[in-house]
């Protein structure tokens, strides 16, 4: 279905391929009426989306996608409805953007061995626009430099899950970052918990501990979720007193198939996290 309400995209600012006044503009064609752009590990393109929704009608709500560690998996929570000029929230971004240098360093290490080829850092940046540096740059590179014939591949071979690009980053630990999303007013939702590789016993532990952090909120309709993945979030979600988010996503067009909007239908019986800072419903 398209949802009115969108809590999980990005744009140039990280991954995304489209800048933040276009996902404005793209999620107001596209009927969305609350977007929060959720880039990783910065709020740099808050100002501009701001200025696009308040001409596109769009209420926005500030959004980050933070990455952190719990029992050694790489978890990432969103933060939303947060002050992103807030001293908490600049001090967040320095933090996430050194561990980001370190990573992208041991990327372009391992992957140029792994190639027998140099890959030349500041070259890639240039592919992040400014935007904080993430796997799917080296994967356009690669691309470029021919490498590889196209993203899938370097994903295949070279970037994806247990590939030698799989770097793990030096990320804080869950609970830290669930308390600066605390800290600067905003409210801690684990994104696609459906993906971590752990079985429900583990992934109820770790939600515990989001929870005794101050936690609030897991993603229950997201992007291509499946009716199973929705339906064992949902459980979760109730079994755990957790309110509900929902997102797609999207990082530009033609990417997985994804849009804005995109997503399953929000269960019933989950309460929304965005309820007390919209009147809007899905």
């Amino acid at each position: 279905m398209n949802s009115i309400i969108d809590l999980h995209c990005h744009s140039t600012a990280s991954d995304g391929s489209l800048a933040p006044a276009a996902v404005v503009e793209r999620a107001a064609e596209r009927g969305v009426k609350v977007l929060a752009i959720t880039d990783h590990d910065t709020v740099a393109g808050y100002d501009e989306a701001l200025a696009a929704a308040k001409h596109a009608g769009i209420k926005l709500i500030a959004g980050i996608e933070l990455s952190c560690v719990w029992g050694g998996v790489t978890i990432h929570i969103v933060g939303l409805n947060f002050d992103p000029k807030s001293e908490v929230m600049q001090n967040v971004e320095r933090t996430q953007t050194i561990a980001r240098e370190q990573r992208a360093l041991l990327i372009a290490e391992r992957v140029g061995k792994r190639l027998k080829q140099t890959i030349d850092l500041a070259e890639v940046q240039t592919y992040a626009d400014g935007g904080a540096l993430g796997r799917p740059h080296f994967a356009r590179y690669m691309v470029d430099k021919g490498w590889v014939s196209s993203m899938n591949e370097a994903f295949n071979k070279y970037l994806g899950a247990g590939k030698p690009g799989d770097v793990k980053a030096s990320w804080p630990e869950l609970a830290e970052v669930v308390g600066w999303i605390t800290a600067a007013g905003g409210e801690a939702v684990m994104a696609h918990a459906h993906l971590y590789k752990m079985t429900r016993t583990k992934l109820k532990a770790c939600l515990q501990d989001f929870i005794d952090a101050g936690g609030k909120g897991l993603e229950v309709a997201y992007g291509q979720m499946d009716a199973n993945q929705r339906g064992q979030m949902t459980s979760l979600a109730k079994d755990m007193n957790l309110h509900g988010s929902c997102g797609s996503d999207f990082h530009g067009p033609n990417r997985f198939g994804i849009d804005l909007g995109v997503m399953p239908d929000f269960p019933k019986d989950i309460p929304p996290i965005w309820s007390a800072w919209t009147e809007v419903a899905v």
